[in-house]
């Protein structure tokens, strides 16, 4: 059975927004044993504590890519199942899906501060 995996991707102009929180809209890139299979993107609802893992978890996200992410944030978004990864670079959502699921993403550091 082939291993679909649902990536969520903050975006802004295209490219990974690096502040999570703030983002207008978000990435949904889907991958099938390896390969990028479709892509959508979402306008998520209001910023609020808490919204945001719940929305995506709706969605059916398995992992979160992103630039900054808070350490509340973070503990949800493990509470709820889906893996975060954070200090990914600033690049195009299907480019980042490619590069996680081939184990080559260059995450850095956390660029959030709370």
């Amino acid at each position: 059975m082939a291993e679909t995996l649902r990536i969520a991707i903050p975006c802004a102009e295209g490219r990974l927004a690096m502040h999570f929180g703030h983002c207008r809209e978000f990435a949904l890139v889907d991958v099938e044993d390896g390969r990028v299979v479709g892509a959508a993107t979402a306008e998520p609802p209001v910023h609020a504590p808490g919204v945001l893992p719940a929305w995506l978890q709706e969605q059916g996200v398995n992992v979160v890519v992103a630039g900054g992410m808070g350490s509340r944030a973070q503990a949800l978004f493990a509470q709820a199942g889906i893996r975060v990864v954070v200090g990914a670079p600033s690049l195009e959502p299907e480019e980042i899906a490619r590069q996680y699921v081939a184990g080559t993403l260059a995450a850095g550091d956390n660029i959030c501060d709370h």
